[in-house]
């Protein structure tokens, strides 16, 4: 643990993180290359949990503007997560990182239900978790979801893996002339109206006094940089 900034980390992946260059499903050699960053955050002693989301299999929102009842989307969503959490289990057991998944939907022929207790000793073992399904609620995003873990297992950091690197004040793949922010407070992402994470998951932090780094995700060795304390993407806190 010399050379690692943090302890115990809340690591945050979007569900289009996991199709890679495909616009949807599944990508078996992205899901390799997360693998391989978050073995090496684990050799260095870093207690990894992650949330993912499942936007690369479903949307609740999306669904809910088409006409659907929205909690009826939502729980399809959660099962969305539950997916990508079990693909990524496997890529992460095929390079020898011991792994469980917990879901906050009971299904125990496929995952663990969700026990904080429980996390915290698989951590304290060594143990990559993996929190699926969301908080078990429609509703609430798997941003929130990344937030109240984090506040419940205690992580020093949410380490949110995004396809840019960093926060900006446009979308700069829209616009060239788009400002990166280099450091943020939490009060900033609501009152600036920046597409970080949701409201509730952006208060949340605040109130918890939870910092988030929002980095890029496809540049390779990022994850561990982030967790060496290397100053990239953008640093969100006090």
């Amino acid at each position: 643990m010399a050379n690692a900034k943090y302890k115990r980390i809340i690591l945050k992946l979007s569900g289009e993180a996991l199709a890679g260059e495909q616009r949807f499903g599944i990508d078996p050699q992205t899901l390799e290359i997360i693998a391989e960053q978050i073995k090496e955050l684990h050799n260095l002693g870093v207690q990894v949990a992650i949330v993912v989301g499942g936007g690369n299999i479903w949307r609740g929102v999306a669904g809910s503007s088409q006409g659907m009842d929205r909690a009826t989307a939502d729980y399809m969503g959660m099962l969305a997560t539950v997916m990508n959490s079990l693909a990524l289990q496997d890529a992460l057991e095929k390079v020898d990182v011991s792994t469980r998944v917990q879901t906050a939907i009971e299904m125990r022929q496929v995952a663990e239900p969700y026990i904080r207790r429980r996390a915290i000793r698989h951590l304290e073992k060594g143990r990559v978790v993996i929190f699926a399904a969301g908080t078990g609620n429609p509703y609430f995003s798997t941003d929130t979801t990344a937030a109240l873990r984090a506040a419940e297992i205690e992580a020093e950091v949410i380490l949110m893996a995004k396809k840019v690197d960093g926060v900006y004040d446009s979308d700069p793949i829209k616009n060239a002339a788009a400002k990166k922010f280099t450091d943020l407070e939490h009060i900033d992402i609501l009152n600036k109206g920046l597409n970080v994470m949701d409201s509730t998951a952006a208060s949340l932090c605040m109130d918890n006094n939870i910092p988030i780094i929002v980095f890029n995700l496809t540049k390779k060795g990022n994850i561990l940089k982030v967790a060496l304390g290397e100053k990239i993407g953008t640093y969100i806190g006090r």
